[in-house]
């Protein structure tokens, strides 16, 4: 049996066990299984490794996509480049210790869905967040030319909520907004960024990464300001089947 799962803290929110189940029944897939492995911390990764030797391919979700860096071996070029891990290869060596590989595949999930939905669109962007997800967005845009500001709650890592807030412009000028935060996901559905959404036009591009629910707050503050609106299925599909082509080899 060969297992592959997803890591994280808290993932009753998650669609990868249904959709890597759903693919395993459609073509026919025998001796895999896909499991949610929920941690406190990430320094239960080598116990669960341990506890789970049939581990070939884990997938990595919030908040250790930073925090699973250290117990990589190699880090291809894709997580090398946004400097955070989302898929993990687990190789056996013939000594029987484990080598493990990172990769990330959100970065370019993100550049093919987002590529297709912008049709070549000149445009400048806002970056909701900074954490692993932000900066897998933000390799992407870098790597599609498109100038882009990054917003947090620290004035650290760019511009502040109150910043942005306080200069109406910015909003006005940066007609792609990117939800990087976990900010609606279920189950806290009423969450949302704090921006100006009277702002908003009918030139506005509001991409938000989370999928469940289908249409958050994010989204429907957009909808009423007749902005475009995309949710993070379509990515999260991608970077599925990105997944399954490393932990394969095909």
């Amino acid at each position: 049996m060969k297992t592959f799962g997803l890591i994280g803290r808290k993932l009753s929110h998650s669609f990868s066990k249904q959709h890597f189940e759903n693919k395993f029944n459609k073509e026919k897939i025998v001796d895999c299984e896909y499991q949610l492995f929920e941690i406190e911390n990430i320094n239960s990764f080598t116990q669960l490794i341990e506890n789970h030797p049939t581990v070939v391919g884990l997938n990595v979700t919030i908040p250790y996509k930073h925090e699973v860096i250290p117990f990589m071996d190699n880090m291809d070029e894709s997580a090398a480049k946004v400097g955070a891990v989302n898929v993990i290869k687990v190789e056996t060596l013939e000594d029987g210790n484990k080598k493990f590989t990172g990769f990330n595949t959100d970065y370019l999930a993100f550049k093919n869905s987002l590529e297709d939905w912008l049709n070549n669109r000149q445009i400048k962007a806002l970056v909701l967040g900074t954490g692993g997800a932000a900066q897998a967005i933000c390799t992407a845009l870098n790597e599609l030319l498109i100038p882009f500001l990054s917003v947090s709650r620290s004035s650290e890592n760019g511009l502040t909520y109150e910043e942005l807030n306080s200069k109406p412009e910015i909003i006005k000028d940066h007609h792609l907004i990117i939800n990087t935060t976990p900010l609606g996901m279920y189950p806290n559905i009423d969450d949302l960024p704090d921006i100006d959404y009277s702002l908003l036009s009918n030139n506005h591009h509001l991409y938000d990464l989370v999928y469940n629910p289908e249409i958050t707050q994010f989204m429907k503050r957009g909808n009423d300001r007749n902005t475009k609106t995309k949710n993070g299925l379509e990515m999260l599909y991608l970077q599925a089947e990105y997944s399954w082509k490393i932990w394969t080899n095909s």
